[in-house]
């Protein structure tokens, strides 16, 4: 287990144990502690005066610690401090869910290509009894993820392949952010370790719904219609599962490509929500995404990595 002392404004690491002490540069040692996930990360925390050097507010990167130096990070309660940017999109989700009834407090929940795992840190975050993280790749999930009591890990796990078998026991609520694969082709797998009276929040993204072939330079989706095309076809699959779609809303960020997201939550029985819901709701992602220099207008969230 880690000796990071989580608190509820900061987060502190002593030095290991048996570890004689050496001096080396502020940021690579919030990085050996796992304070911060990269020297970048580590100047950054810094530079928004987040970093505390035995109790005093550290100044410089560069600056000589010692590495059994008291180390504290302050929590911004403004921008929460997720593992990974795509944190920062389930968030978003969440914050227009919520309201209209979407859970997560006390709820057994999975996570679909969890990755370093931003969305079970949200997950967590709002208050999940328990998150199951499925990731086809291996030992990507953040290690104070990995050492959280709540957080089940399951790396090399194609989704597509996933059962109660492997999981053990139903879920109450999948979160997904999938890539290079339609959603369409992995909902019966998930529908598969649902309970019936569950909820599904699912990252549509168009570049991996609409074909190689209707997708723009760059790998970018720009027409609307095609973004709206993608979210219905993915809402149409879950009812002819007995899935209705609940609300829809486009994701507050978008991918690393400039490509426009939208999260689509699924309830068991009659839908909610229509093609004109998601027409509307499409047309009001219009400003986001790629601009016309082709770039990403997003520059992402400070401190944080782009995840794909």
């Amino acid at each position: 287990m880690s000796n990071c002392v989580e608190l509820s404004t900061a987060r502190a690491c002593p030095a290991p144990d048996l570890v004689p002490p050496r001096r080396l540069r502020l940021d690579a040692e919030l990085v050996r502690r796992k304070l911060a996930r990269s020297r970048e990360h580590a100047s950054e925390l810094i530079a928004a005066r987040r970093v505390k050097v035995n109790g005093a507010i550290a100044a410089k990167p560069a600056t000589g610690v010692t590495t059994d130096v008291a180390l504290v990070v302050i929590e911004d309660p403004d921008r929460p401090d997720y593992v990974s940017r795509g944190g920062h999109k389930l968030a978003g989700a969440l914050a227009a869910f919520t309201p209209l009834g979407l859970a997560v407090s006390g709820r057994r929940c999975l996570d679909a290509g969890a990755s370093t795992g931003g969305f079970t840190d949200v997950l967590l975050r709002h208050g999940a009894g328990h998150v199951v993280a499925v990731d086809v790749g291996y030992g990507q999930l953040a290690w104070r993820l990995q050492q959280d009591e709540r957080v089940t890990v399951h790396d090399r796990t194609n989704i597509r392949e996933l059962s109660l078998e492997i999981i053990g026991e139903p879920v109450d609520l999948v979160v997904g952010d999938l890539s290079f694969i339609s959603l369409e082709l992995v909902l019966d797998a998930l529908l598969s370790v649902m309970h019936p009276d569950g909820d599904l929040a699912l990252m549509v993204k168009p570049q991996f719904e609409v074909g190689k072939n209707r997708v723009g330079k760059g790998g970018v989706v720009r027409d609307l219609s095609l973004r709206a095309e993608a979210v219905s076809t993915v809402a149409a699959a879950a009812v002819r599962r007995g899935w209705g779609a609940q609300a829809v809303t486009t994701s507050p960020l978008p991918g690393p490509s400039g490509n426009v997201e939208f999260f689509l939550w699924l309830r068991k029985g009659t839908a909610a929500i229509g093609d004109d819901e998601i027409t509307a709701e499409v047309h009001r992602s219009a400003r986001l995404g790629t601009g016309s220099d082709g770039h990403d207008p997003d520059p992402g969230v400070a401190g944080e990595k782009v995840d794909p």
